[in-house]
């Protein structure tokens, strides 16, 4: 019985493989013909409505966060922080917590396209990551620690592909490469679950004039995205120029920079990005919280550090430290 269930799955995985090199001339014949339709008749193929309420690949925002127990800034202030990186792993998923208080400074990725970067004065709270994509987001931040020869802005090109709701058989270049270094061939195909094609002009008007004006930015940097990974021929710069808006999103008085979330697990977690790559956390563990026999484990790639203003940034945490950053 072994040996037939081997048999299968290798059968089933290979059958996978081959599906997927032929995907231009066979799968991908018949996906393209969908696109060419949906593309070129616009709203008529793909129905208004339904592209509008297509759900985000991420979804989590501030209405996630669970205020309860939060704290201001000068909650701890006094206390003596340890490097979390030196706690002991629990294998791939994070690290065991002890009592006491620590941080890290982490790789961190922006999750919404058409944003803001954070500014020195934004508020931002723990919330978990949501939406149709979870698994896979979650899959490329635990595959990246172990392949560090796959540098950071590759990795934040592929997520920005997925929050912009690519098709994979539109994928061309070093972020298709990444993608398939980083996920399994299971993986991959999720991605094809809701994904759009790249709308022409005249359907991206009629969906702009729908849309409120805070979301238009959004929906444009998404499918100017598709169209750019689609061409094979970008760089790092023109992703960032579609992804990020100039300027900064004005904070709200009321979530100032520093605060502490209370983490469902009982601890509390305060963020202070630069910038969208780079992420200090900081974390405190009451003594009563650790029980004997019983593991605390801070995993931070199923983290969304969420700002408090929608029109900055919502940051994927990671458990890879930076070192020596000041």
């Amino acid at each position: 019985m072994k040996i037939q269930k081997m048999v299968l799955k290798l059968s089933l995985l290979l059958s996978f493989i081959l599906t997927t090199e032929l995907a231009t001339a066979q799968l991908g014949g018949f996906l393209n013909k969908v696109g060419k339709v949906a593309t070129s008749k616009g709203t008529q193929a793909l129905g208004l409505d339904k592209l509008l309420k297509e759900p985000e690949a991420i979804s989590t925002n501030f209405a996630d966060v669970d205020r309860k127990g939060e704290q201001m800034p000068s909650f701890q202030q006094d206390a003596n922080y340890k490097p979390l990186q030196e706690l002991p792993r629990n294998a791939k998923d994070g690290y065991i917590l002890q009592a006491g208080h620590f941080e890290m400074t982490n790789k961190s990725y922006c999750l919404k396209a058409g944003t803001h970067a954070p500014s020195s004065g934004d508020g931002y709270m723990y919330a978990p990551t949501l939406g149709k994509k979870k698994e896979v987001v979650t899959a490329i931040l635990k595959s990246a620690e172990q392949h560090p020869e796959v540098k950071q802005s590759d990795i934040q090109m592929l997520l920005w592909t997925i929050i912009a709701k690519t098709k994979f058989i539109d994928y061309a270049g070093s972020v298709k490469e990444t993608a398939l270094t980083l996920l399994t061939p299971k993986q991959i195909l999720q991605l094809e679950g809701g994904a759009l094609g790249i709308l022409p002009f005249d359907a991206m008007a009629a969906a702009k004039e729908q849309l409120p004006a805070s979301l238009r930015a959004v929906f444009e940097a998404e499918n100017n995205i598709r169209s750019l990974v689609s061409s094979g021929n970008y760089s790092y710069e023109e992703f960032e120029q579609y992804a990020i808006l100039a300027g900064m999103a004005m904070p709200r008085t009321d979530t100032p920079s520093g605060i502490w979330t209370l983490h469902p697990d009982g601890y509390y977690i305060r963020y202070f990005p630069s910038g969208y790559s780079i992420t200090r956390i900081q974390i405190h563990v009451p003594e009563e919280l650790i029980k004997p026999g019983k593991k605390l484990i801070y995993d931070a790639t199923d983290d969304i550090s969420c700002p408090a203003n929608n029109g900055s940034q919502r940051l994927a945490q990671t458990n890879e430290p930076i070192q020596n950053h000041e």
